[in-house]
């Protein structure tokens, strides 16, 4: 199949997101001068914006892309909770599914860029970037309510997806209980692991961890080829995958998967980002794009070259930015549309 008939057949497939929603926010500002009260930049405010980020993030890349979500997570009750489901409905995606904990605070990413001007160009650097967050599991009445608004919808969609940061909405029960039922109506599950559950996601059909992550998981670093086909094959057999997608920033990704025969089978595939000025996002993107592609039936190695087209696109702009149909499209290589 073509990345342009995978694209086509991106339209109407419903997927549910369970992982954890982040508020993604940005002040913009120049830099001109160092303070007088110690060597940092002095930033001077521009604007100040917010984006969805997180599981709200992979739910607005599908949106974007035609598709249909249902979203599971958990907010604070406070105003940046408020703020992220107002934008998350104004998306067109069903936000019932998520809770509010008045006992956590609502994830909450607040990155400061700065830009720089010479006499010739002007660029973009982040100089820091804000947490505000709870990494404790949710509690045991909010983890039910999870629970069943994750599993009421199964049966009704078309692809699964977790987006796991570690801030403490998603459980080993809960994965244990969406995997049972997803077998029993024969749902694939794709998976953006953080290093805390990793190992607890067996069963699933793919996963999507950069190579930090899965170095970290199996303790070796990945320093050339040969590293990562060891790391690649080490992860595959051990969570019994059908595949396992290995994003490599520069390098683009590698797809790891088993022949009928049981042979195993490594695909490179280079990037597509014409010039990186920020990765932030990315994995979201490749995530969304990925499992999307596989709830339009798209074999892994189409849904793994559409994704990596995306994060490259995503990589070309500032800040944690969803990526268009429009963009994909021109993006498709001559060779791919027939």
């Amino acid at each position: 199949m073509s990345l342009k008939t995978v694209l086509d057949q991106l339209e109407g497939r419903h997927v549910l997101i369970i992982g954890d929603v982040i508020l993604d926010e940005y002040i913009w500002g120049d830099v001109n001068r160092i303070s007088p009260e110690a060597p940092v930049p002095v930033l001077e405010i521009a604007s100040e914006t917010a984006r969805t980020g997180g599981a709200a993030n992979v739910a607005q890349n599908i949106v974007n892309l035609g598709g249909r979500v249902d979203l599971i997570g958990v907010v604070g009750d406070d105003s940046n909770g408020k703020k992220l489901i107002q934008m998350i409905e104004r998306l067109g995606i069903d936000a019932s599914g998520i809770c509010i904990d008045a006992d956590r605070p609502t994830s909450t990413k607040t990155r400061v860029i700065a830009r720089t001007s010479s006499t010739s160009t002007s660029t973009h650097q982040q100089l820091v970037r804000l947490d505000r967050e709870s990494k404790a599991l949710v509690k045991s009445g909010i983890h039910e309510r999870l629970m069943q608004n994750a599993l009421n919808r199964v049966p009704d969609v078309d692809a699964i997806v977790f987006e796991d940061y570690d801030k403490g909405g998603v459980s080993n029960r809960l994965i244990d209980d969406v995997l049972r039922t997803a077998r029993q109506y024969g749902k694939p599950i794709v998976v953006d692991p953080k290093v805390e559950n990793f190992w607890n996601y067996k069963g699933v059909t793919s996963i999507t961890p950069n190579h930090k992550e899965a170095g970290l998981a199996v303790n070796q670093k990945i320093s050339d080829e040969e590293g990562l086909v060891s790391v690649g094959k080490d992860i595959l057999d051990r969570l019994e995958l059908e595949g396992l997608l290995i994003t490599r920033g520069e390098q683009g990704m590698s797809l790891f998967r088993r022949d009928r025969e049981g042979e195993l089978r490594v695909d490179h595939i280079p990037t597509q980002a014409q010039e990186v000025f920020d990765d932030t996002g990315a994995g979201d993107t490749v995530v969304a794009v990925y499992a999307l592609a596989l709830a339009a039936q798209a074999d892994m190695l189409e849904a793994a070259r559409l994704s990596n087209l995306a994060g490259g696109i995503v990589c070309g702009e500032v800040g944690c930015v969803p990526v268009s149909r429009e963009q994909l499209l021109q993006g498709i290589h001559p060779d791919n549309t027939e």
